[in-house]
């Protein structure tokens, strides 16, 4: 009489856990950016009501609002008061900051031909020793090349007659995922 196998042998569990190592070792990553890329996703959501209003003020005025005004977390999603910069953009509640947005800084040229809207990124993924990060780091959104704002990298554009938004950022210090989730985020200067 012949015995009949009744389980699995060793080398047999051995090779699906490998298996399952190596799947592994190769989704946990891919999940990780993703998660990254769709907190990114929000950063730039957060972008979208207040560039639909700076392009109405554009037009309707000629020129962006003068001002220099910030929204913190504090402020996010509260009541603008009277004189505030952001009222000349026909808002009448700050832009609502999400989790993965620290702060927001505008700042527009004396003449109002151009400025620079400033995103301080956190929530996102910290920064190894020595490595590059998102957290705490700045993203800067203009019309024109040269827009600048403290502590910021000055935005890089290409000449056109309508509004194109141009992405600055620094890559010696930013996550890749981040680079290449802002498209034409290049290096100061550059």
């Amino acid at each position: 009489m012949k015995n009949v196998q009744k389980g699995f042998t060793l080398i047999e569990l051995m090779i699906v856990v490998a298996i399952i190592g190596i799947l592994a070792a190769v989704a946990i990553p891919a999940y990780q950016d993703y998660v990254v890329k769709a907190k990114l996703s929000k950063v730039q959501s957060t972008l979208d009501s207040v560039k639909l209003a700076l392009a109405m003020a554009y037009q309707e005025n000629g020129s962006f609002p003068l001002t220099a005004s910030t929204v913190t977390t504090a402020l996010s999603g509260t009541a603008i008061p009277a004189g505030d910069g952001w009222n000349s953009l026909g808002m009448t509640t700050y832009p609502t900051l999400p989790a993965e947005v620290t702060n927001m800084v505008y700042t527009s040229d004396a003449t109002g031909s151009n400025f620079a809207l400033a995103l301080t990124m956190g929530n996102i993924k910290a920064t190894p020793a020595g490595g590059k990060g998102i957290n705490g780091q700045v993203i800067v959104i203009a019309p024109t090349a040269g827009a600048t704002v403290a502590g910021a990298p000055a935005a890089t554009a290409v000449t056109g007659t309508a509004i194109t938004w141009h992405y600055a950022c620094d890559p010696a210090v930013l996550d890749p995922i981040a680079v290449k989730y802002f498209s034409n985020c290049l290096t100061p200067g550059a």
